[in-house]
């Protein structure tokens, strides 16, 4: 099981009010939200192994290289607030390293590797898999992973963890038209906003799904732009062969990586902490209680 940490303690913020504290007053939300997350995961999918993979590189040079405006709205996000701005606190980013000291303390590999995001990290580790891979995010970009013969799927929480999107080969072709090796093409196809992925003008996910049916695979639509008996519109045409500097370099962006130089790491799901005084202290610094509990618990059964 890979778990897509960011995406996950990023819900659990949002999930689990604020007002779950530690003793100091400080917000300890998606800390605990985060232990009930693999609490619950553990208990209804039994993994025999679990990494809890890392953004070490949210924004990769190499990607943004090749795609200047690869999630430049969100850097350009953070410096928004001007000096008259009101303020609003941060209080997720304080609870990053106490998540990383609780998983380190309890045993669950975690790994970040620079120069890459966690999804490079999870697409690499799925790779090398010689099992089934349960993959655990919120981000659809991981659903090009998703293999049927190989046994990888992704769980897409839909409320929590408790309900959660049992994504394999059949719910893509329902939802999307294609299979795992095909959504990245797709996604390269209609871009993608909130990563500042502009894809081809006019090509949304439905017209992207046609396309690949008609003519399989990037290469076989770019082939189809230079062939004038291609069924392809003429608008179609023109803008493929307008964004052809686009679909040049976007595919290695989309793509997840399967390449990234893993560190060596014991992936052995835990049964008892790796450092019980480390454990004890945070428990007690950060009033983790009943979540850290119900881990533990879970863990050692």
């Amino acid at each position: 099981m890979l778990l897509d940490t960011a995406s996950l303690y990023f819900r659990a913020y949002f999930g689990v009010p604020e007002s779950v504290k530690a003793p100091d007053g400080t917000p300890v939300n998606a800390v605990r939200g985060l232990l009930e997350f693999i609490d619950r995961l553990v208990k209804d999918h039994r993994p025999d192994q679990l990494v809890a993979c890392m953004d070490a590189d949210w924004r990769p040079q190499w990607r943004v290289d090749l795609i200047p405006s690869y999630k430049a709205h969100r850097v350009a996000e953070e410096h928004e607030a001007g000096p008259d701005a009101e303020e609003i606190p941060d209080t997720l980013s304080p609870q990053v390293p106490v998540i990383e000291d609780v998983l380190d303390a309890l045993g669950i590999a975690r790994v970040g590797v620079a120069r890459y995001e966690a999804d490079d990290v999870i697409g690499t580790f799925t790779a090398l898999a010689k099992g089934p891979v349960d993959i655990v995010t919120g981000d659809r970009d991981l659903y090009q992973l998703v293999d049927d013969e190989r046994g990888v799927r992704v769980l897409y929480p839909l409320k929590g963890v408790g309900m959660l999107q049992l994504t394999d080969e059949a719910v893509l072709r329902e939802k999307y038209g294609v299979d795992g090796r095909g959504y990245a093409d797709l996604a390269t196809l209609r871009g993608d906003p909130s990563d500042g992925l502009p894809g081809v003008p006019g090509i949304g996910e439905k017209t992207a799904a046609k396309l690949l049916a008609e003519f399989g695979d990037l290469a076989g639509i770019m082939a189809a732009v230079d062939d004038p008996k291609a069924k392809l519109t003429p608008s179609q045409r023109k803008r493929l062969d307008e964004s052809r500097p686009y679909m040049a370099v976007a595919p290695t962006v989309v793509k997840v990586a399967d390449d990234v130089p893993l560190p060596e790491v014991d992936t052995a799901l835990p049964h008892t902490p790796r450092d019980p005084a480390a454990l004890d202290a945070l428990a007690a610094r950060w009033g983790l209680g009943g979540s850290l509990h119900r881990l533990l618990v879970t863990l050692g059964a």
